[in-house]
């Protein structure tokens, strides 16, 4: 029996912010679409872009390099909008690029370090080391908090 617990895996997409990778569980994922036109809307916080329609639903979107307070940069060729769900909210986040989906296994995912320091530990549900990559797990409902 304690086979099936070890073989344990997370499925997840794998994105690119500044230099580091974050991770979201695929089941939460609705899709990955090419940086299209957002339109603003008035009067909401920095992080949050706009409105996209995306096949007829108006879905904001949120620029995860500023809700993390970090540096801004233009948006490149590999810049995507991956479009998670939470609940009964759809969100698109844009991200510098989406990597791959790969599995993590359970027994690879460690709680957060505390010495992070910066704003984005608050977002971090834990770190996985897979390979030699480390991949951050966001909370994702921690990082639509304000938006609920």
């Amino acid at each position: 029996m304690t086979n099936a617990v070890e073989q344990e895996s997370i499925k997840v997409i794998v994105f690119q912010l500044a230099d580091k990778e974050y991770a979201i569980p695929v089941s939460h994922v609705q899709g990955i679409e090419k940086l299209m036109h957002i339109t603003r809307v008035p009067k909401t916080v920095n992080y949050v872009k706009g409105v996209i329609n995306l096949r007829g639903v108006v879905t904001p979107i949120v620029d995860l390099r500023e809700r993390f307070e970090l540096p801004i940069s233009k948006h490149e060729e590999t810049t995507r909008i991956i479009i998670i769900s939470l609940e009964d909210m759809e969100v698109g986040f844009v991200v510098d690029s989406a990597n791959d989906v790969i599995d993590i296994p359970a027994n690879a995912i460690e709680p957060q370090p505390e010495v992070v320091g910066s704003l984005e530990e608050e977002f971090i549900s834990g770190v996985a080391k897979v390979g030699k990559r480390l991949l951050i797990l966001l909370h994702l409902e921690k990082v639509l908090n304000p938006l609920k």
